[in-house]
């Protein structure tokens, strides 16, 4: 579980954005994909946090950060904010780790702030033309969002987790207490349906040729079980990221983290290790 002694807040361009900072050595950025928030790294840390700081983020929109609907939540927009954080922290580069659309932010931000950027990891991410899915897709008809904003409840939304996860005793009442938080109020639904209206996987389209010429260490890790994003997606990376690395987890699915969270972080820091042995640190 974060620890309420790790939370802090800053204000991007007046908008309160929540995150957790622990841990000490090379910094790595989780950025969390739609339908979750911080709390979806939790299982990770005890693995990670006493060899790199870790900096955890709530995206605008979602967990505790701000809810406010006056900006877009465009994955471009996102990582605007996120490269603002960064400078904001006083980091000069970090490791980027996302997950679904959060690996979507990531990529931004690896191609067009490259000089915030150590190395990419993709977990379960979106990546060209090959999203949105549904049933976000749904959420860009007015109707629709209209009546997913009135009938959301916490049976329909169990049951988005539950595809989402591949070891089913995992799927307790803590976890979709996790997820459910934001949903609580009307705002967090709001924010939540307007997050879903805003992907346009042009975002990603028009970095295709700056990603597939990336110069940076690239990670991608897929859950082998994910109903929700095809293994068309990262084999599609792979190929095209020349120097990239695949690894396939096969009991997990979208939801990695809690399937297979130990496995997640070793393949991390192995990669990361790998890099500083490389350049000698």
């Amino acid at each position: 579980m974060l620890k309420k002694k790790d939370r802090h807040s800053i204000l991007i361009d007046n908008h309160e954005l929540v995150y957790y900072r622990l841990g000490t050595g090379e910094p790595l950025l989780f950025i969390h994909g739609i339908t979750t928030y911080s709390f979806i790294w939790r299982n990770l840390t005890p693995y990670l946090e006493h060899h790199y700081e870790l900096i955890i983020v709530d995206l605008l929109g979602c967990g505790d950060s701000d809810k406010s609907i006056d900006m877009e939540f465009s994955l471009k927009n996102h990582a605007k904010v996120l490269s603002e954080f960064i400078h904001r922290l006083h980091l000069e580069s970090v490791h980027l780790v996302g997950h679904d659309v959060g690996g979507g932010i990531a990529q931004i931000l690896a191609t067009s702030y490259a000089s915030q950027a150590l190395s990419l990891t993709v977990i379960n991410t979106v990546a060209y033309d090959f999203w949105p899915v549904q049933p976000i897709i749904s959420m860009r008809t007015p109707i629709i969002r209209q009546l997913a904003m009135a009938t959301l409840d916490l049976g329909a939304f169990r049951f988005i987790v539950k595809r989402g996860i591949h070891q089913k005793d995992r799927l307790t009442k803590e976890l979709m207490d996790y997820f459910w938080y934001p949903m609580r109020t009307s705002g967090g639904r709001k924010a939540f349906l307007y997050f879903a209206h805003c992907l346009n996987n042009m975002d990603l389209l028009e970095i295709g040729d700056r990603l597939e010429n990336l110069k940076i260490p690239v990670l991608i890790i897929r859950g082998d079980k994910d109903v929700y994003l095809s293994k068309a997606i990262v084999e599609k990376l792979h190929h095209h990221i020349k120097h990239s690395q695949l690894k396939i987890i096969p009991n997990a699915g979208h939801f990695i983290q809690e399937d297979e969270p130990g496995l997640i972080a070793e393949y991390l820091n192995s990669f990361i290790q790998n890099i500083n042995e490389q350049v000698g640190r």
